[in-house]
């Protein structure tokens, strides 16, 4: 693992968010034949870009981005990523904003505000807000499965799998479930840990893996990536957890204090601000030993993206 010391890390990502940006952009589109003759409806279309488009930290098109580069040994800029990574990187996000639009309907988290504007439901009616996020869940595979050969066949079930599994029952969905089913309820550390690691985790993590699956790891690096995204999949929630009790609305783009409100376990209701703070400084410890045990050269993307991500609450 080379050292972190002269890795720009806002320069490497200024490139790479704006190539995403411009992929989701141009994919994230209505059909050319237009609604009236079989194409996608223009609402529903205007809806799923309303929830992708204009916002977001993109954490988790940069992992898979700073992953692919980990794995594959080169260092890439927003002119040689390869097609494969950018596909995966568009695809994750996708997923990502799916998950957004159905927790903040009525039925789910209830909330108005996400990204700094009116969530989409509030704009567009809770029917169009469950169809926008159902359409993105499935483009995010469309992505994965071109109709040429730019993704070999073998990479394509891969990279579909793992992001399956992250986002469903054993997942996201999963850790979802748990929450929901948890207002009110004192769990325990350990379970808090495990609805979060579901929640959170399997798509940061899943992240990770993904980029890795855009070229061939041994199996040491592969457990150390495995290890990494499961570090700061869970941190993630921590940071989280900490920053809506010491954030404001506008600063978050979300509704600030809500957790409280509505009786939710969290990190910090759990084992308080500073213990909470400490265990998201362990984690990126345990995130940065796991790079260190890669064997693989090009990790300072990913260095700088887990302590970024660990000290936004600082």
């Amino acid at each position: 693992m080379t050292g972190n010391a002269a890795f720009d890390l806002s320069a490497w990502s200024a490139g790479h968010l704006a190539r995403v940006e411009r992929a989701l952009e141009r994919w994230v589109n209505a059909d050319p034949t237009g609604g009236a003759e079989g194409g996608s409806p223009a609402e529903l279309i205007a809806a799923m870009r309303y929830a992708v488009l204009g916002g977001g930290k993109r954490l988790r098109p940069l992992l898979v981005l700073a992953a692919a580069q980990a794995a594959s040994g080169e260092r890439f800029d927003a002119s040689n990523t390869p097609e494969i990574a950018l596909r995966a990187a568009c695809a994750v996000e996708l997923i990502h904003a799916y998950s957004l639009v159905h927790d903040d309907l009525p039925c789910m988290d209830n909330d108005v505000l996400r990204r700094g504007k009116a969530t989409v439901h509030v704009k567009f009616g809770e029917a169009g807000a469950l169809l926008a996020g159902d359409a993105l869940q499935a483009m995010a595979f469309e992505l994965l499965t071109p109709d040429d050969e730019s993704i070999p066949a073998r990479q394509q079930a891969a990279l579909c799998r793992l992001l399956a599994r992250a986002a469903g029952s054993g997942g996201m969905a999963g850790g979802q479930a748990i929450d929901l089913s948890s207002v009110g309820v004192a769990l325990t550390e350990r379970q808090l840990r495990q609805m979060h690691r579901l929640k959170t985790g399997a798509l940061l993590q899943a992240s990770v893996m993904m980029g890795a699956a855009c070229a061939e790891v041994s199996s040491q690096a592969e457990d150390a990536l495995m290890a990494y995204g499961a570090a700061i999949g869970l941190a993630f929630q921590v940071v989280d957890d900490i920053l809506d009790v010491t954030a404001d609305s506008a600063t978050l783009g979300k509704t600030a204090g809500k957790d409280a409100e509505h009786d939710k376990p969290t990190f910090v209701s759990l084992l308080g601000l500073a213990r909470a703070s400490e265990y998201a400084q362990q984690l990126l410890v345990e995130a940065l030993a796991a790079l260190g045990r890669s064997g693989l050269s090009e990790t300072q993307a990913l260095q700088a993206l887990a302590t970024r991500l660990v000290n936004r609450a600082c």
